[in-house]
Order: C-alpha cells, then sequence, then structure tokens
C-alpha cells in the first residue's frame, strides 16, 4: 500500500474513534467521511481496498450507534421493571443494612451480622443529636443476631415515639479483632423513588437502595 493509501486508512480509523468518542450520528460521520474524499488527492486517489474499508468503518460506526440506543432502551425499561416491582414493598416491613431506626411503638428493632462468635457485643444506642440514651450489652452469636430496644434510657425514661436512633455495635474476639460485618434496622416502606434508572425504598423516611435489603418481615 502507498503512503497516501495507508494515510487515508489511518484517517478513516481516526474519523470512526474520534465519532464514537465525540457522541455524534451516523449521518455526521458520513458527512465526515464525503469530506474526506472529496479532499483528497486527486493525482493519489483512495483505492477501491481503502474505500471499502472506510464503508465498513462507517457501518460499524451505524451499527455500534444502533446498539447503543437498543441498549440505552433496555436500560430505560429494566429500571421501569424495578420500579415496578419496588410497589410490592410499599406497606411492608423491612429489614436493610444501615444503622438508624424510628422508634415504633415504644421499641426500635435493629441487627448486626458477626463474621464469628464474639467474646463480646457492646451496645450504644444514640438520638439524632448524637447523644447516648442507652447502652449495654447484645447477643454474641455468628450470624445474623436481633436486638430489640425498648425505647427507654438508661436510667428508665420511656422516649416519645418518632425519633431517630442509632445503633453502634462493638463485637470483638478474644483477640480482640472486630468480628462485625454490618449493623441493620427495621421500618416500614412508606414510597419508592427512583434516581437515574435506580430504584430505592423510603423506609421511615430514609432512602435504601433494593440491594441493601436484608428481608421482608410482613
Amino acid at each position: 500500500m502507498n503512503v497516501t493509501s495507508a494515510t487515508s486508512t489511518n484517517m478513516s480509523s481516526a474519523v470512526s474513534s474520534a465519532a464514537a468518542s465525540a457522541g455524534i450520528s451516523s449521518a455526521d460521520f458520513l458527512t465526515l467521511l464525503v469530506s474526506e474524499l472529496k479532499n483528497q488527492d486527486p493525482l493519489q486517489p483512495t483505492s477501491t481496498t481503502d474505500f471499502v474499508n472506510q464503508m465498513s468503518e462507517y457501518a460499524n460506526f451505524d451499527e455500534q450507534q444502533t446498539l447503543n440506543s437498543n441498549f440505552n432502551s433496555l436500560l430505560s425499561s429494566f429500571g421501569s421493571l424495578l420500579t415496578l416491582n419496588s410497589l410490592n414493598y410499599i406497606g411492608h416491613t423491612v429489614e436493610a443494612k444501615g444503622s438508624t431506626a424510628t422508634l415504633t411503638n415504644g421499641q426500635a428493632t435493629f441487627g448486626y451480622d458477626l463474621s464469628s462468635t464474639a467474646s463480646s457485643a457492646q451496645i450504644t444506642i444514640s438520638d439524632s443529636s448524637g447523644n447516648i440514651v442507652w447502652s449495654g450489652t447484645g447477643p454474641t452469636n455468628a450470624g445474623m443476631n436481633s436486638f430489640t430496644w425498648n425505647g427507654k434510657t438508661s436510667s428508665g425514661t420511656q422516649l416519645a415515639d418518632g425519633g431517630k436512633y442509632t445503633i453502634k455495635v462493638t463485637a470483638t474476639d478474644t483477640s480482640g479483632n472486630s468480628v462485625l460485618n454490618y449493623t441493620t434496622f427495621n421500618g416500614k416502606v412508606d414510597d419508592i423513588s427512583t434516581t437515574n434508572g435506580t430504584a430505592q425504598l423510603d423506609v421511615d423516611g430514609q432512602l435504601v437502595n433494593l440491594s441493601d435489603l436484608v428481608s421482608v418481615n410482613s
């Protein structure tokens, strides 16, 4: 292949790559290709082989554009399907990864997962201002543990419903190493919302991703 043919082929590939990265349409790509042909050296025109290669580049680009469009439509449909499926959770009480629960009917239920049996599990409950209102111990079993707080402070004062309270668990093995994987909270699903095609559950005023659901209790 002569220098001009090689340059033409390289230009075609460059145009294809630039078009893909710029996000232009197939019509724009074809316009660039035609401009290239118009401005070639008339004494050394593009060979038939090179022109076929350029048209193949165009065909591949057009196919890629169509594929991207179809894929985006599929993602949109999938997001809509997730939203519809999420509607089934409304009104149900769920357990999700997190640490803050709403005090309801004088209690709040939390959970925590341990990678192995702990030698001790210290629990503190704090209010929305970060003040510790209760502290004590909890189960130390490997796996998921459940803990229901009765809504009372360490001094025995019953707190009012509606407040947001956060659990902190410090669980260690006999060597003092942490065995805590994550904490959970229980709450009622009030609504759903969608952000960038991702459905989230509104659990007592907190947005929860579907991937963070641990169980549906009722």
